[in-house]
């Protein structure tokens, strides 16, 4: 274990930044390997990550190892986290204040890790990170920010409700891979969206 993340793990497990502290059971920090080429980013912990303590052990997070596995990747391979650390109250979507108060952990945990990509799960994450809209729109494309790649996606969670979206799913993750390869070989990887700011 790297002994960065561990510090940022206990960090997170003892925030009282915002109000998410005071509903919580449990901070979910971010799991998996610290030298993953990839860290896939969700909107923040449901139900059963609260209970546990774990990103994406619920439904949507058995959608994303079907995914990865898919792309003959186990998830002990990567990194998964989320943009907001606690699970807000009956899953609604994080405000901004707490997305803005727990960003400092995720920007942490991308410096620490470094990976060739980073997955954006869904509009809430692509909002935050990009100041996106419309995930369904850009997912598969890859955004370069700040000498940072980014791959876009929807949400697992998104598959429970309507199962045609998990071809969807899963033909990304594939994609990823494929980019990652590349650039892990030094190859170029087309940047289908640049941010100059």
């Amino acid at each position: 274990m790297n002994q960065e993340l561990e510090t940022i793990k206990q960090n997170v497990i003892k925030c009282t930044k915002c109000d998410l502290c005071k509903t919580r059971t449990n901070a979910v920090p971010g799991k998996g390997n610290f030298q993953s080429d990839v860290i896939f980013v969700g909107e923040a912990p449901g139900r059963n990550e609260d209970k546990n303590g774990e990103p994406f052990i619920g439904v949507a997070g058995k959608k994303l190892s079907i995914a990865l596995n898919e792309a003959g990747i186990s998830r002990d391979e990567v990194y998964i986290t989320n943009i907001v650390k606690c699970r807000p109250p009956n899953n609604r979507v994080p405000n901004t204040n707490e997305r803005d108060t727990c960003k400092e952990y995720l920007k942490q945990e991308i410096s620490i890790i470094k990976p060739k990509l980073i997955c954006i799960l869904g509009n809430t994450a692509f909002n935050s990170i990009l100041g996106g809209s419309e995930i369904t729109k850009f997912r598969g494309k890859v955004v370069r920010k700040n000498n940072l790649l980014y791959f876009l996606t929807i949400h697992p969670a998104a598959t429970i409700y309507n199962q045609k979206l998990m071809d969807v799913l899963k033909k990304d993750i594939v994609k990823l891979f494929d980019l990652i390869k590349d650039l892990k070989n030094n190859k170029e990887v087309p940047i289908d969206i640049e941010y100059t700011s």
